[in-house]
């Protein structure tokens, strides 16, 4: 047995597993928590209360979701999933842990007042934060290069334990960073971690999936009543295809909507936004209280879901849909904390069952679960995580799995490259285009030789060229950054003229300086656009800072391929 389990885990870090368990169960706990007071406690006491306290309610939990982030969360901001992304590509990820309290409580405070916004992000948030900071308290033991292995393995535990889908959680962690790719390294310690999660979550609060119409007795599971779970046929394929486009069409218009709406967060003064969050999400749940006899505005969007399964009008589901998108927009525009996954999710929902009334076939929940997987893959660019929830959530049945893989990648399609996540890439960088994201402070000089443009041409061959054996030096006046002296451009002067010419006079003022902003990727275009293996580097004022050069570059590249760098 000892020989077997050797050799299973041969090549891996049995540390980094260990690490990764642990990250799960320790995630589930926290999520579990969150969830618990986000949703079953304040979000369905908020709902069997009047009216005016309904309408009022959204506003005011945002409102104390921002003192909340001021004061424990140390002024940091909402952002929640958006930061697993954003610290991904970073080279040292880091998500301080003493940020965690606040984000989670600003999160209860705005999905359990009504926001319209999903439980996913705190989780994702915590899952990530946690990674990383049981990465840290065993630095001893890991190395400080498997910080974003945790990293996306405490993501993987948060998507698991919150939607109750361990695959689901994998594959969203892993394809969530990027539209056209994923990153497989962390592929195992995400496995481990979403397994623990998942087990841990579901001993402390049960089974019952996320999704109403999911659950045991729904429309999904009935068997009379006209309700469809045959063999995958034509028709079923097709209406995947018009579902596909339309959720394309649809994502893309959201993703563009819900950017503008951070933009807003951003640019406008908090008391505006709150004024202009708060009328807008009061109005729009006195609307939907009068269209639909309750305020479906209200909340991620899981009651959305389980009220539009039913026998509606198309008018009644697309005034939904509209009501839907405007509540998740003024809800991220007056700075409420929460995920995108559940919204995307119910708007799905809502116009698969909108596209399958029009062609006459809503006797079937085939539909919103199509539209489901299209508008989330659309949406988030993770088409294989939001087929995998399909396929999880529905017991691998074909007769829904196979139109959802159809609806998901023709959506990819048609949404284009556009996406509600604001940090993530196309795809992996190469070995090579890696090292040039690197920052160009990598390899600064700053401690090197000068010449002012009054020193004579005598002086710099005696002093740079023959004494420091320097071919290109910087010219300064005054601290400021005028030019370089090169040999190559004294080559033409007779012996004779060296000790009455100046560098000022023969210098090239027509080379590129550098930003400390910039990447090595801007340094090498630059130097080789103006064919010079020497960059200077000045500030925004044109004071000199230092140089680049041609060989700290070929010698950071050798450093890299030697530590794996």
């Amino acid at each position: 047995m000892k020989k077997y389990f050797a050799a299973a885990t041969r090549g891996h870090d049995l540390r980094l597993l260990a690490a990764s368990v642990a990250t799960g169960a320790v995630v589930a706990v926290v999520v579990a928590i969150f969830e618990a007071l986000a949703q079953p406690v304040m979000l369905e006491w908020l709902l069997h209360q009047s009216l005016p306290l309904v309408m009022v309610a959204p506003i005011v939990g945002v409102g104390a979701a921002h003192v909340i982030l001021r004061t424990l969360g140390r002024g940091t901001t909402g952002s929640t999933s958006d930061e697993y992304i954003r610290v991904f590509h970073d080279r040292h990820p880091r998500l301080p842990i003493a940020e965690l309290p606040g984000k989670l409580l600003a999160g209860v405070s705005t999905i359990g007042m009504g926001g319209a916004v999903g439980v996913e992000g705190p989780s994702i948030y915590a899952g990530s934060s946690l990674g990383l900071w049981i990465n840290e308290k065993t630095s001893g033991v890991l190395r400080r290069d498997q910080a974003r292995l945790l990293l996306t393995a405490g993501a993987a535990a948060g998507v698991a334990a919150v939607f109750k889908a361990p695959a689901t959680g994998v594959i969203f962690a892993m394809e969530a960073p990027y539209r056209d790719d994923v990153t497989p390294q962390a592929l195992l310690p995400s496995l481990l971690a979403a397994a623990t999660s998942y087990a841990t979550f579901v001993s402390l609060v049960g089974t019952e999936p996320v999704i109403p119409f999911f659950a045991e007795g729904s429309v999904l599971l009935e068997e009379e009543g006209g309700i469809s779970v045959l063999g995958v046929d034509l028709v079923d394929l097709l209406g995947a295809l018009l579902l596909g486009i339309a959720a394309g069409l649809g994502g893309r218009g959201f993703a563009w909507l819900i950017r503008r709406a951070k933009a807003g967060a951003t640019s406008v003064a908090l008391p505006r936004r709150l004024l202009v969050g708060g009328v807008s999400l009061a109005a729009l749940a006195l609307v939907a209280d009068v269209a639909f006899d309750e305020p479906l505005t209200l909340g991620p969007g899981t009651e959305a879901m389980g009220w539009v399964v039913g026998d509606r009008g198309l008018g009644l589901i697309a005034l939904l849909f509209g009501l839907r998108i405007a509540a998740t927009m003024a809800t991220t525009f007056a700075g409420g904390v929460g995920g995108m996954f559940i919204p995307l999710a119910a708007l799905g929902v809502i116009l698969g069952e909108f596209v399958g009334a029009a062609i006459g076939e809503d006797d079937t929940a085939l539909y919103p679960i199509l539209g489901l997987a299209a508008f989330l893959g659309a949406g988030y660019h993770a088409p294989i995580a939001a087929v995998m929830f399909v396929a999880e959530s529905t017991g691998g049945v074909g007769s829904f799995v196979v139109p959802a893989l159809v609806a998901a990648a023709v959506s990819q399609v048609v949404a284009g490259p556009l996406s509600i996540a604001d940090y993530q890439r196309s795809k992996r960088l190469g070995h090579l285009e890696r090292r040039f994201e690197l920052p160009l402070t990598s390899i600064l000089s700053t401690d090197v030789f000068t010449v002012p443009p009054d020193a004579t041409v005598s002086e710099f061959v005696y002093v740079h060229v023959l004494g420091r054996r320097e071919r290109v030096v910087p010219v300064v006046d005054g601290g400021i950054f005028i030019g370089m002296a090169r040999l190559e451009d004294i080559s033409e002067l007779e012996r004779e003229e060296w000790e009455d010419t100046t560098i000022g006079e023969c210098m090239a003022t027509d080379v590129p300086a550098g930003s400390p902003s910039w990447t090595l990727r801007d340094a090498v275009a630059a130097m080789d656009e103006s064919q010079t293996d020497v960059l200077a580097v000045t500030d925004g004022d044109g004071h000199f800072i230092g140089v680049v050069t041609e060989d700290e570059i070929l010698k950071l590249d050798e450093i890299l391929d030697e530590t794996g760098g």
